[in-house]
């Protein structure tokens, strides 16, 4: 069973991740020779499989510049997604790498999430066999790549989720990266996997942890696992041992903590501090290499916070740094005119421009080509881009009212109290399911009576553009959860789901991108915050907004046991929901 579940998965999974789909037909201006690397990652040495794309006309009297690129998760350099990275840029006059990465395809050694100790230094050794350091197994020389200084290439790095935490990985740890463009990719894992939503003590990085979004996390742990059956190999690096066949071990034990549903104190401080020390989050203050950040609005894997989070610690260390939110992401929402590698639409899609820019900029050393602005997001009202000179901040209050109204002021608070129970089974759907990779439909976004309470304000009397990551201040009241939430087992802790509905005058309801914020409440007995996904949605005027707070999530797990949650309202004391506004057009 484990295999065709495997490839289903996979297949399902992979998808979202394309830059590309099938490979053209037409001949295209460049070579390609597959190579072979070893190479030492780790405790480990591991066989690298690549092809190597040698654009028309380069030479070593007229070297071209480079670019690196592996795949994303479950794929190899054989993909739609990857070797469209080559062909597309071979065809625009740069060298190009593309590689499987570890533990996939052809190439050897464990999944080691994108540890930079590991899959960063076997990328080093690539950056040696660019800059004329070393040659391939073969004995094949770049001797065509454009350098910078002895053994120093002029190289860039693009691709997509694992592929693109590998970009920021090896920047950290080889400054001869010169620009990067990591897509659809996380900055703190132990937020991706199991992510916390309040209590973030920096970025979206919060010491509690949080709640295990387990069909996410146990897809691409089945993936991972069925690699020596989906690519058989003889290669005795590629294999574990037994109860963990195709992960390092820490990666393992932790999806199985996750799993267990209970995380005591000592395990769980383990888990966050591995997870986090294969993330960007813990390394990108060795990042100096230029960096276009581009994330996808569909995506509840890695959703628009990760990548902000991202964008502003390279910022504020003084990192050259811009970022784009295009529609798709691991979620779907690919839309006409977005880019599309396969159909060589650089040139006519906004990110394949900024993709173009950024090389240019950085790896031919244009000193005029204009990067565009520091932040670009798709707007689905307008079919295009708005830009911002920052990330927009929290501009617009609304409050939560006894009356289960959404009002503008705090005057208008009514007074009241109303409650809500969790079942012991999930009673509320938001984000896309596992039921598409299997082949059944996915319903709509539900929630079940009573156990969710909801605030809903006025229509609209003029469109509401949000961009960026709403926030809710709230304080429940849970004499369970504060009985328990101090026993030394995090899982013990009140969990809740926030997100934020879109109500239209004939009462159909739409969850933006279907995003959901969960929670794992620190201390039921002190109000706190809520970080909701960001966004970019317009609220249509006659429309309003619905925020609620959900018992739980068909996505994650949720509360052990039974905790009835309380809600009360009074004008001096009561909940806010803060939104990012931007001046509609």
């Amino acid at each position: 069973m484990r295999g065709p579940l495997v490839a289903v998965a996979g297949a399902a999974l992979v998808a979202p991740l394309l830059l590309a789909g099938p490979a053209r037909a037409d001949a295209a201006p460049y070579t390609v020779t597959p190579l072979t690397f070893t190479v030492e990652a780790g405790d480990r040495t591991c066989a690298v499989d690549a092809d190597l794309y040698r654009p028309a006309g380069a030479d070593a009297g007229n070297p071209a510049p480079a670019v690196l690129a592996t795949n994303g998760f479950g794929g190899s350099k054989s993909d739609g997604s990857t070797d469209a990275i080559g062909r597309a840029l071979a065809e625009r006059g740069y060298a190009g790498l593309v590689y499987s990465g570890l533990g996939f395809g052809e190439s050897g050694c464990l999944i080691t999430l994108d540890d930079p100790a590991v899959d960063g230094q076997a990328a080093s050794e690539l950056l040696d066999f660019l800059g004329g350091v070393r040659a391939a197994d073969d004995g094949t020389k770049a001797d065509f790549v454009l350098r910078d200084a002895e053994g120093d290439p002029r190289v860039g790095m693009i691709g997509g989720s694992y592929g693109g935490a590998i970009q920021l990985a090896t920047a950290a740890v080889d400054p001869r990266v010169d620009a990067i463009v990591p897509l659809i990719t996380w900055n703190d894992l132990a937020y991706a996997l199991a992510p916390n939503n309040t209590g973030a003590t920096a970025g979206v990085t919060s010491d509690v942890p949080g709640v295990f979004k387990w069909q996410w996390a146990n897809g691409f742990y089945l993936i991972g696992e069925g690699q020596p059956l989906l690519n058989p190999s003889l290669d005795p690096s590629r294999i574990n041992r037994l109860d963990c066949l195709h992960f390092a071990t820490r990666a393992c034990e932790t999806i199985r903590l996750l799993n267990s549903g209970r995380y005591p104190a000592d395990r769980t401080k383990e888990m966050l501090t591995y997870a986090r020390s294969v993330s960007p989050v813990s390394y990108l203050d060795r990042v100096k290499a230029p960096t276009l950040i581009v994330q996808g609005q569909a995506d509840s894997l890695f959703n628009l916070n990760e990548a902000t989070a991202t964008y502003r610690t390279l910022k504020a260390q003084g990192t050259e740094t811009k970022m784009i939110w295009q529609a798709w992401g691991h979620s779907g929402g690919q839309v006409p005119g977005e880019l599309d590698l396969s159909r060589g639409n650089l040139e006519t899609s906004h990110v394949g421009q900024r993709v173009l820019a950024w090389f240019d900029r950085y790896l031919r050393k244009n000193t005029g080509a204009d990067t565009g602005p520091a932040l670009s997001y798709y707007r689905d009202w307008r079919s295009g881009y708005g830009t911002a000179a920052d990330v927009p901040a929290l501009s617009q209050s609304l409050y939560l009212s006894g009356d289960g109204k959404l009002v503008d002021n705090r005057s208008k608070v009514a007074r009241g109290s109303r409650h809500y129970t969790n079942w012991l089974v999930p009673t509320s759907h938001s984000e896309s399911s596992i039921a598409p990779l299997i082949g059944l439909p996915d319903p709509k976004p539900y929630d079940t009576k009573g156990t969710y309470l909801a605030w809903r304000g006025e229509p609209l009397t003029e469109p509401l553009d949000v961009v960026g990551a709403p926030r809710a201040t709230l304080k429940v009241d849970s004499p369970q959860a504060e009985r328990v939430q101090h026993s030394g087992d995090a899982s013990d802790k009140l969990v809740l789901f926030a997100k934020i509905y879109d109500v239209a005058p004939d009462g159909r309801r739409t969850l933006v991108n279907r995003l959901v914020s969960p929670v794992r409440v620190p201390d039921v007995t002190r109000p706190f915050t809520v970080e909701l996904p960001g966004i970019v949605h317009r609220y249509e005027k006659g429309h309003r907004l619905e925020f609620v707070i959900a018992a739980s999530d068909t996505a994650y797990f949720g509360n052990r046991g039974i905790k009835p949650v309380t809600v009360v309202h009074a004008p001096e004391d009561t909940g806010v929901l803060e939104l990012p506004v931007v001046p509609a057009g």
